[in-house]
C-alpha cells in the first residue's frame, strides 16, 4: 500500500547583517537580521522591515536600525551606504543581485552620527567653498540665456547630474579628513567654469582648489569615476580643471 507524502519547500530567507553605533562616542558593533525573502525586495524594504520588528536572527528583542532615505529613485544620493563592501545606494540595491549574507555598513569617510548615517556637511562646505552656482540676484531681467556649445553643454550636464551622494569620495584613497578637497567639489568647479554667466567667479572658484588640499593632492586612483553611480566624467573634470589651475596660477605669476 503505497503512502502519499506531502513535502512542504522551505520558505526563502534574506540575512541581513548590520553594522550599527548608538551614538558617535559609542563603539560599533554587528547585529545579525533574517526577514522573509520578497521578489523585489531592495535593502530599503529590508531595513523597513526590520524596522516593524526588530529582532535578531538569534531571537533578540533589539532597538530599530537607523538609516536615512527620502526619494527611493537613486537621485537625492542620502541612502548611501556601504553594501558588501560596494560603496552605493540602498534604493536601488536589489536583494536578487546581492550575495547573502548582505553587510550593510555606514560609510567610512563621514563621521558616524548613528548605525548608518553619516553627517556630510563636509562635502556641502566644500561646495560652499568652491562658490558652486551663478550669480543670479533676480532683481531685473537679464534676457536670454547666453548661447552654448551643444558639445560644452553635454558635458555639463554630465556634470549636473552630481547628486552629492559621496560614493565617489568614499572610494577615494587621497579623501580623508582634510587632506584633499575631493573629486565632487572639482567636478562641479568644471561645471560652473564652463557657463558662460558662471566664469564671472571663476577666479574664486580656482583659487579654492589651490590650497593645501586642493587639486595637487589627486593620486590618480581614478577609484572616483568607478564608484560614481551617475557615470560622471570626474577624471576628465579633474584634468582640465588642474590645467585650468596651472594656466591661472602662470599667468598670475607673470603680471606680478
Amino acid at each position: 500500500m503505497s503512502k502519499s507524502m506531502s513535502t512542504t519547500a522551505p520558505q526563502k530567507s534574506v540575512e541581513i547583517h548590520i553594522r550599527r553605533r548608538a551614538n558617535p562616542d559609542s563603539p560599533a558593533y554587528w547585529e545579525q537580521f533574517e526577514i522573509p525573502y520578497r521578489p523585489n525586495l531592495n535593502v530599503i524594504s529590508c531595513l523597513m522591515e526590520i524596522q516593524k520588528n526588530p529582532v535578531t536572527k538569534s531571537g533578540e528583542r533589539t532597538t530599530p536600525p537607523v538609516w536615512q532615505m527620502n526619494c527611493l529613485e537613486q537621485v537625492c544620493g542620502i541612502c548611501t551606504m556601504v553594501i558588501n563592501g560596494r560603496v552605493r545606494q540602498s534604493c536601488s540595491a536589489l536583494i536578487d543581485n546581492l550575495e547573502q549574507p548582505i553587510k550593510l555598513e555606514p560609510m567610512s569617510k563621514f563621521p558616524n552620527v548613528r548605525d548608518l548615517v553619516v553627517d556630510r556637511s563636509q562635502m556641502f562646505d566644500h561646495l560652499r567653498r568652491v562658490h558652486a552656482w551663478v550669480e543670479l540676484d533676480g532683481t531685473y531681467d537679464l534676457g536670454a540665456g547666453p548661447r552654448m556649445d551643444q558639445d560644452q553643454v553635454a558635458e555639463r550636464y554630465a556634470y549636473s547630474r552630481c547628486m552629492t551622494c559621496g560614493c565617489c569620495l568614499e572610494a577615494c584613497p587621497q579623501y580623508e579628513g582634510d587632506q584633499y578637497i575631493g573629486p565632487q567639489a572639482i567636478a562641479q568647479v568644471r561645471l560652473f567654469n564652463m557657463h558662460p554667466s558662471g566664469k564671472a567667479t571663476r577666479d574664486e572658484r580656482l583659487e579654492a582648489i589651490m590650497g593645501d588640499d586642493g587639486i595637487t593632492n589627486c593620486g590618480n586612483a581614478q577609484n572616483c569615476v568607478k564608484a560614481c553611480p551617475m557615470s560622471i566624467p570626474l577624471t576628465k573634470a579633474i584634468y582640465e580643471e588642474n590645467r585650468e589651475t596651472v594656466l591661472y596660477g602662470l599667468l598670475g605669476w607673470l603680471r606680478k
